[in-house]
């Protein structure tokens, strides 16, 4: 289902990584209406007196769940978990979640004994979370696996999912892939990382043709460059790129390093970095 401004406005774009009050509000209403109506009775059942089978979630095995998992109790109380909480909640339930479906009625205590559909009840909760993401300009997605993962920007989003590391050195090829993992993780803190891999990638990608590194590069950016001034260009843009690494705390942690806090500037020197990454890969036939 697509709303009215989706359709003639365009979605927001998947930018933000905040889940603000109202959205944790929101998600932890649609988990306590998922407790309510029997979702998770598949692991925490509700037993009907009679033995004759569930007929809804045991509140109280749950919680006891919530609390040996160490996740925030989203059934008592009006407080709301902090945005870590929320999402760790978001995967905790993909796991646990199950369509209920009436299944024998029991007149003597005038409920239903319920049987459950576990694929359908997963992929209808995952199909919520990402509309509300989606609605929300929020960039994560929680995938088929359970897990929830941030998604790149848009061009950048593109060249990751479409990149082939296929370089023909295995260490390059590991480097490039940590990256991108990293990048795509929802922690910030983990995300920064990512930089600092890539920039490893880079150092190695410029050793590739062996020898002398400088004479390396020269020929990768020759092979890359199809007349003289784009391969001006990109000489400028490497070498700038190799001041980057050294001057920023990205690769060096000394105390004059310049340190990177802003989550946009850790994308802005990811994708730029990776763009030329990639371009010296493909020209140079080694995938990417």
């Amino acid at each position: 289902m697509s709303y009215f401004t989706d359709r003639n406005l365009g979605p927001l774009a998947r930018t933000s990584t905040d889940l603000n009050e109202i959205l944790r509000r929101g998600l932890v209403g649609l988990l306590r209406n998922r407790a309510n109506d029997g979702s998770f009775g598949i692991d925490y059942p509700e037993q009907c007196p009679d033995g004759r089978g569930p007929t809804g979630t045991n509140t109280e095995a749950l919680r006891d769940a919530l609390a040996v998992h160490r996740l925030f109790n989203f059934l008592d109380g009006r407080e709301l978990p902090s945005k870590y909480e929320t999402l760790d909640l978001l995967e905790f339930a993909y796991d646990k979640v199950a369509e209920p479906r009436q299944d024998s009625y029991h007149s003597f205590y005038g409920h239903y004994h319920l049987v459950f559909a576990q694929a359908e009840g997963r992929a209808r909760f995952r199909e919520e979370i990402n509309r509300i993401f989606e609605r929300n300009g929020i960039a994560f997605e929680l995938r088929e696996t359970g897990q929830i993962e941030r998604i790149a920007p848009e061009g950048l989003r593109e060249a990751l999912t479409q990149a082939a590391f296929h370089t023909g050195d295995d260490a390059l090829d590991q480097l490039l892939e940590r990256a991108r993992v990293r990048f795509l993780n929802r922690d910030p803190a983990i995300r920064k990382e990512s930089l600092e891999t890539l920039w490893d990638a880079w150092e190695r990608l410029k050793s590739l043709e062996g020898g002398d590194k400088r004479v390396s590069t020269a020929r990768i950016l020759d092979r890359a460059a199809g007349e003289p001034r784009f391969r001006e260009l990109l000489e400028t843009e490497a070498r700038l790129l190799t001041d980057i690494g050294n001057n920023f705390m990205i690769r060096h942690a000394e105390v004059n390093k310049t340190p990177i806090a802003d989550e946009e500037h850790v994308d802005f020197l990811f994708h730029r970095l990776f763009a030329v990454i990639r371009l010296l890969l493909k020209k140079s036939n080694r995938g990417g």
